[in-house]
C-alpha cells in the first residue's frame, strides 16, 4: 500500500485499480466520483470487470452500500453480503450474488459534509476484511480525497501545469492528480442526466423523482439503466403518468413507446 500512496502523491502512470485491489488483496476495487447537483456517482476506475458492474448494478437500483456510505459519511462494511439482512438492500442482493460477489466494504471520500466520492472494495471469497486491510483502505480513502479536494483534477505536473516544474507539486501545495487520478474528460452517464432532465419535464417533477422513475423502469425491466436512458434520450420511449386502465397505448408501467421521435420507424418526425 506504501508504493500506491507514493504512486498516488507522485502522480503515478499505470493501472490505479489493479494497483489498489493488490495492495488491499482485494477481489474488485473502483472509484467512483460524485458530480453535479444530484451528486450523481460517476466511475473514474474499476478493477476488474465485476467492480465496474457492481457499481452499475448499485448505480442502476440507487441502493447498497456505495450510497449508503455517500449518504451517512461513515464506512460500510459488509464482507459476507449473506449475512445482510434482506431487507436492508432487497434489489440489490439477489443479482449482486449473481455477480458473484462475496462481500462489498465502500469507504465515502470527503472532509465533514463535504463528499467527492466513494472507494468500493470487493472482498475475497474468504468474506473477510482484516484490520490491516481496514487500515490501508482508510488511508487510501484518505489519500484518494486529499488528491482530489487539492489537486487540480488534470494530472499538473509543475506550477504551470505543463511539465515544467516539479511533479512533487501541484503549484497550490495540494499533491498531483498525475495520470493516475486524472478526472475522465467526458461523463460516462452523460444520457442519464440528460434523460433524467425530459423525465422531469414530461412528468412535471422534481428532478429527484425523476431519476427514480427512471430506476424503476430499468429495475423493471432488468436493463442497465443506460439502456433505459439511451431510449428516453434517443425519443424511443416516453414516460407519462396515466396508469394501464386508462391508456391503452401504455405499456402496464406508466410508460410509452414514443413513435415520433427522431429515431421512430416510418416518417415519424421529432
Amino acid at each position: 500500500m506504501a508504493d500506491v500512496l507514493r504512486s498516488l502523491r507522485l502522480g503515478g502512470r499505470g493501472d490505479p485499480a489493479r494497483a489498489c485491489a493488490l495492495a488491499l488483496g482485494a477481489e474488485g476495487v473502483a472509484l467512483s466520483l460524485l458530480v453535479g447537483n444530484g451528486r450523481t456517482a460517476e466511475p473514474l476506475w474499476c478493477h476488474p470487470e465485476v467492480s465496474a458492474r457492481f457499481e452499475e448494478l448499485q448505480f442502476t437500483l440507487g441502493e447498497g452500500p456505495g450510497p449508503d456510505a455517500v449518504r451517512t459519511g461513515s464506512p460500510v462494511m459488509e464482507p459476507d453480503l449473506d449475512r445482510v439482512r434482506p431487507d436492508r438492500w432487497p434489489a440489490l442482493l439477489p443479482p449482486a450474488r449473481d455477480l458473484g460477489v462475496h462481500g462489498v466494504c465502500c469507504f465515502p471520500l470527503g472532509i465533514g459534509a463535504i463528499r467527492v466520492g466513494v472507494l468500493t472494495v470487493l472482498c475475497d471469497g474468504d468474506r473477510t476484511m482484516s484490520v490491516q486491510q481496514s487500515a490501508d483502505a482508510t488511508a487510501l480513502a484518505a489519500a484518494l480525497t486529499g488528491a482530489l479536494l487539492n489537486g487540480d483534477g488534470r494530472g499538473q505536473w509543475g506550477e504551470d501545469g505543463n511539465g515544467n516544474g516539479d511533479r512533487g507539486g501541484s503549484g497550490n501545495g495540494g499533491p498531483v492528480l498525475g495520470l493516475f487520478l486524472d478526472r475522465p474528460t467526458g461523463l460516462h452517464r452523460a444520457a442519464v442526466h440528460q434523460a433524467t432532465g425530459m423525465i422531469s419535464v414530461q412528468l412535471g417533477v422534481t428532478m429527484e423523482e425523476a431519476l427514480l422513475r427512471l430506476r424503476a423502469r430499468a429495475y423493471g425491466s432488468e436493463r442497465p439503466l443506460g439502456e433505459v436512458a439511451d431510449d428516453v434520450v434517443a425519443r424511443r420511449l416516453r414516460f407519462n403518468d396515466s396508469d394501464d386502465t386508462n391508456n391503452a397505448s401504455d405499456n402496464g408501467d406508466g410508460f410509452d413507446d414514443d413513435m415520433n421521435g427522431p429515431y421512430s420507424p416510418g416518417d415519424g418526425k421529432g
